[in-house]
């Protein structure tokens, strides 16, 4: 198997989304992918359940603790269906100041309580798959009624598979624990993959008896492209303000400290604090960028990636930039889809 390639859409749109999702099935994407930043990343996916019938469908990622393990459980399995087994349900904890304050629910140490939701999703589906009582008892959740009414009929499909965001060590190792894969996140570098993230992955798998190659790797970094040099810049320009919003934030200053980064992400974090956010970008520079991201024309595009990700992610996320044609994009996919990769298949 090769790398797979994920096309990131947006979703101001419903109008749209349609046909940029069967655009993404012909250009022989692998997945469709949905962020939950401004708006629902849910409801797109439904949309493109029905008017796809290849290309997978994934959220990375939707946000777990305000919604229930029931109610996620409930959305995911009618995506699974709805879909005929092309679901892929991507998990995130975010940060505890936005669980507390912008979704208003209690914040506890993410790591085992995600573990846990994860195993409690598991165990409503099997409830609804297989008839298996319900009788899930954790620290953070109950579940123990589910009556026949409030039970979608079985789909005959498998569970769908579930990844987790994970930045530090005790995600990453609830990731290769109980996850089928991990969404990394775009402030990942190769160093950072391969020193940090991938030994503690290792680490959890082999807590629970699993194998590499039935993990998928998503990430993390960014990927600017285009025709030519203008294009890139204009991407890396993208890129550079993403850069800076994240490492303004103290949770990834371990990410900067290992490239000798930590005084730009301490001057980042003073820019929030003020509130100059627009200043961020500019204390980004071109190397750091590419730190970050594989950069370059579609024509060094296959070479960068597999520099920049070869042999340690087996997924990459890419938008090309508008009016690419779409038989050059089918093209462009199908040279990154040649990179090997170690991931395999999932387990169940």
């Amino acid at each position: 198997m090769g790398m797979r390639v994920t096309a990131m859409l947006g979703l101001g749109d419903w109008a749209t989304f349609v046909d940029e999702a069967k655009a993404v099935e012909a250009a022989g994407f692998d997945a469709i992918g949905t962020v939950e930043l401004g708006n629902d990343p849910f409801m797109p996916l439904a949309l493109a359940a029905l008017a796809t019938k290849r290309v997978d469908l994934t959220t990375s990622i939707a946000v777990a603790f305000p919604r229930s393990p029931t109610v996620m459980a409930h959305i995911a399995f009618d995506l699974q269906k709805e879909s005929r087994g092309r679901f892929h349900l991507g998990l995130g904890s975010q940060v505890k100041g936005h669980n507390e304050r912008r979704y208003g629910i209690q914040w506890s140490p993410p790591a085992p309580r995600l573990q846990e939701y994860v195993e409690a999703v598991r165990a409503i589906w099997r409830c609804w798959e297989t008839g298996e009582k319900l009788a899930f008892e954790g620290r953070h959740y109950r579940l123990s009624l589910m009556t026949p009414d409030f039970s979608p009929k079985p789909s005959g499909l498998a569970a769908p598979p579930i990844s987790i965001a994970a930045v530090g060590d005790a995600m990453l190792r609830v990731a290769g624990r109980v996850a089928d894969g991990v969404r990394l996140h775009p402030l990942c570098s190769r160093r950072y993959l391969e020193d940090v993230c991938l030994p503690e992955m290792l680490k959890g798998m082999a807590q629970a008896g699993r194998a590499r190659a039935n993990f998928e790797i998503n990430g993390g970094g960014f990927v600017c492209t285009g025709p030519d040099e203008a294009s890139v810049a204009r991407a890396m320009d993208w890129a550079r303000r993403r850069i800076g919003f994240y490492g303004s934030t103290r949770t990834y200053l371990p990410i900067l400290k290992l490239h000798g980064l930590e005084e730009l992400g301490q001057t980042l974090h003073a820019h929030s604090v003020a509130g100059r956010w627009d200043a961020m970008a500019g204390e980004v520079s071109d190397a750091v960028v590419r730190i970050f991201a594989a950069c370059g024309t579609y024509d060094r595009l296959a070479g960068a990636i597999g520099e920049r990700f070869g042999g340690v992610a087996d997924m990459v996320d890419i938008n090309f930039p508008l009016g690419t044609p779409a038989g050059f994009r089918r093209e462009l996919v199908q040279d990154i889809q040649r990179i090997p990769i170690a991931f395999e298949e999932f387990s169940h």
